[in-house]
């Protein structure tokens, strides 16, 4: 199995390699060659097997020779063996014919815990290995920089810098990154908001002296082993719902395209899924370019469910990348017109992408009323990037398809959203009860490159 770059110039490489690197050297994001298939014969031996056994059968294709198939199995059984639930991803049904995947049992209570406690145990495996130590920096709007310190908290090959737009996340989702302890783990507030973040941490992979000098390396949804680890549970969920003899749709709540192409990778793979939908906030870029071809970035306007204040969408690069036919320099053009304030999607590629994707925009004041509604009449309390993916999916659900929508955080995470909406304000859960008594540790930074890098050659020389 080797990984190409969407942009064309990059050496194909490994799963190892494509792992630990990240970002590709031209820029680009790393995808699979080839995406191998599953017969329906393969998928349907999924029903009844444990989420470890499922995630090993679907994952095992792509990762080559890095891993014995025993050693493989034992990471995936250590990184889901802290989750708060049997079932990992359990299905909730809300109403006829839709239903809700809770993806927030992991230990800081989000999606990205399906994929950063699998990268944990991966890196340190492969690190190890090969004798080398690296510098995991990250970019987060709040649940993936939570995911990936306490993935990679005290494991001895790694250090952590995570870049959160200050002031911009949620408490819970502050204190998660601020009060660990572990030496090797750093929370840097960044002046700015997360685009911003993540634009920095794109521009240490392309600085290339510093990349090299600190062993860089990405855990952002740009790294291909993120996405793939989220395959897993759109292959779970679906077999509890009776694929492959019955084809399932999904609606997921994203920023960054992340999550929803891990749906299209199971759809390639042969799953059958009928419908992806995209759920956007007020920050709809996402929408608009589905809706228009045009993908033009404006001003992020800070929301309650911030975990999609976006309007760069990274992984938006690896959806192009098959639109265009996998024309690495098409795909380069695109990303340097970007630069400038967007682009206009060709018609043939706007045409490719809704082969496969829909979508929906929700207001703020339709959040507060999904969660105030889904309490009453569905008795779900959901946080408010689910009610995003809840408002879309009711609008979007059809009888003769089942949908599922992804819950992609804990209510506990965005209490005070909750609470105005509902009047609940949801506890945490009894592991994490003292989070707020802890105490906090954590770094404000200018949004200048030198400054970061400066910062950062510092803390690993200690």
């Amino acid at each position: 199995m080797r990984y190409i770059s969407t942009r064309g110039k990059a050496p194909a490489l490994s799963f190892e390699e494509a792992m630990l690197s990240g970002l590709a050297r031209d820029g680009g994001l790393y995808v699979p060659e080839t995406v191998p298939t599953m017969s329906e014969a393969e998928i349907r031996a999924l029903r009844g097997l444990s989420y470890e056994e499922v995630a090993f059968r679907v994952m095992r294709p792509f990762v080559g020779d890095t891993f014995t198939d025993e050693t493989f199995g034992d990471l995936i059984a250590k990184a889901y063996a802290g989750f708060g639930h049997a079932a990992r991803a359990p299905l909730v049904q809300l109403a006829p014919n839709h239903f809700l995947l809770e993806l927030f049992h992991g230990p800081t209570l989000a999606f990205k815990d399906f994929a950063m406690q699998l990268i944990g145990q991966l890196f340190e495996e492969a690190l190890t290995r090969r004798g080398e130590r690296v510098t995991i920096v990250g970019a987060t709007s709040g649940d993936t920089g939570s995911a990936a310190i306490e993935a990679f908290k005290g494991l001895d090959a790694v250090d952590v810098f995570i870049l959160f737009p200050h002031g911009r996340v949620s408490e819970v989702q502050r204190r998660q990154m601020t009060t660990p302890t572990e030496d090797n783990v750093h929370a840097l507030a960044i002046d700015g908001h997360f685009d911003d973040a993540q634009a920095r941490l794109k521009d240490m992979f392309n600085d290339f002296t510093f990349r090299d000098d600190v062993r860089l390396a990405g855990v952002n949804s740009i790294n291909w082993a993120r996405v793939l680890a989220q395959v897993v549970y759109y292959f779970s969920s679906a077999v509890s719902l009776g694929a492959p003899d019955r084809k399932v749709s999904f609606t997921v709540p994203t920023g960054n395209f992340g999550d929803i192409f891990a749906g299209y990778i199971a759809k390639k793979m042969g799953l059958p899924i009928d419908r992806l939908v995209v759920a956007t906030n007020q920050n709809d870029i996402l929408h608009r370019c589905l809706s228009s071809g045009a993908y033009k970035t404006s001003e992020v306007h800070p929301s309650i469910s911030p975990s999609m204040d976006i309007q760069v969408s990274s992984n938006f690069e690896r959806a192009l990348f098959d639109a265009y036919g996998r024309d690495g320099n098409a795909v380069g053009q695109l990303m340097d017109e970007l630069k400038a304030g967007g682009f206009n999607v060709s018609q043939g590629a706007l045409q490719a992408l809704r082969e496969h994707f829909e979508s929906g925009r929700v207001s703020e004041d339709e959040t507060l009323a999904t969660i105030r509604q889904a309490k009453a009449t569905m008795g779900e309390l959901l946080c408010p990037h689910s009610a995003v993916g809840v408002k879309v999916a009711e609008d979007h659900r059809s009888t003769e398809v089942p949908m599922i929508t992804l819950a992609t955080a804990h209510p506990a995470k965005f209490p005070d959203a909750v609470e105005k909406a509902s009047g609940i304000r949801p506890p945490l859960p009894a592991r994490m009860a003292d989070l707020f008594d802890r105490p906090e540790r954590m770094t404000r930074v200018p949004n200048d490159l030198g400054a970061l890098e400066t910062l950062i050659r510092e803390r690993i020389a200690k």
